[in-house]
């Protein structure tokens, strides 16, 4: 099952679901993260609940997409407690690319480096057996729901950044029971937008070329996430694709299993406050950056995946200098 959320012609939320045939507005929904807190309260299953509240009317979801219907699959109505974060060096593939970007120079011997070690370490102990404990992985923030972009709506970069490039991840969806326990909603396509010039300068940059935008959507995937997810990313520019490349993603394709991420993720007690919404980006192997691709404003990012329904895409605007001044109270 699939679940998005759109506008409705009084600018109401409207929680829409499809499973193989027509996308039908769920009666009763106020939202997705309302649902999703109905059923971590009743014990109930997410698509259980959804069949028990029954459905409404038809959606053309994609005519509401075109018409910039959709938000994001989920919000909250505080957004400083939707959390956006990630983690990195987690697929087969993410290693050449990072090492790349982050290669030290020697005298003349050969030293692995940081994101190398960081690799090697998933390798050899990112999937652990069931019941135990794995290394953990490289993490970063976001942002909270200030970040978070619709899809379809523009991805703002800072005037001040280097690059403005894709990341095209899968990424869990997650809200926090009453008690402080974390459950999953879904996965998500997302577009974990970041700045590689500024973190290929110093890898103690990455904290600075994450704080960016992302989008996450259109649907959300209810259940399970695929072991094998074959995707593409591409860019958009003047009505022709400039670059395209296949993504892989799932654990067929990861260092680290799903449980061993969620698990150094909501190990801290920050992150396992009651109510909050987490979306949390599992890493990517394919970037444009590491192509030479160099984005421009009015490129759109295009990044799809059969078993996630609609292709999610943003296009790039650059937000104007802004000054910033500290007034003493």
């Amino acid at each position: 099952m699939l679940i998005s959320q759109i506008l409705d012609d009084a600018e109401t939320i409207r929680v829409v679901a499809r499973s193989g045939g027509k996308t039908r507005i769920i009666n009763g929904a106020r939202s997705v993260y309302s649902l999703a807190m109905e059923a971590a309260r009743t014990g109930t299953g997410l698509e259980a609940l959804i069949e028990r509240k029954g459905y409404g009317e038809t959606v053309d979801l994609d005519a509401a997409y075109k018409k910039g219907r959709l938000v994001s699959p989920i919000n909250h109505p505080d957004p400083a407690h939707l959390h956006l974060t990630g983690t990195g060096l987690t697929h087969l593939g993410s290693a050449a690319t990072r090492d790349s970007m982050h290669k030290k120079l020697s005298d003349g011997e050969e030293q692995l480096t940081d994101s190398m070690k960081m690799f090697r370490m998933g390798l050899e102990g990112g999937k652990p057996p069931k019941g135990q404990i794995g290394v953990q992985p490289e993490w970063f923030y976001k942002g909270n729901g200030t970040m978070a972009v619709a899809p379809g709506a523009a991805l703002m970069s800072p005037a001040f950044a280097q690059d403005a490039g894709e990341e095209p991840e899968i990424a869990g969806i997650y809200v926090i029971g009453d008690d402080g326990a974390p459950f999953r909603v879904g996965f998500t396509l997302s577009n974990e937008f970041s700045d590689h010039v500024t973190e290929r300068v110093n890898y103690l940059f990455l904290a600075h070329s994450k704080l960016r935008n992302a989008s996450f959507g259109p649907e959300i995937l209810i259940g399970d996430l695929p072991a094998d997810i074959r995707g593409a990313s591409r860019i958009w520019r003047d009505g022709k694709v400039l670059w395209e490349k296949p993504f892989l993603s799932g654990e067929a394709n990861m260092s680290h299993t799903i449980a061993n991420l969620e698990h150094h993720h909501f190990k801290y007690s920050a992150f396992r406050q009651p109510g909050d919404v987490h979306v949390h980006m599992f890493g990517t192997a394919t970037l444009s950056f590491a192509d030479g691709v160099r984005t421009e404003a009015g490129d759109t990012f295009e990044i799809e995946a059969k078993d996630f329904g609609l292709p999610l895409r943003n296009p790039l605007e650059i937000e104007k200098p802004v000054k910033v001044a500290v007034k003493a109270l």
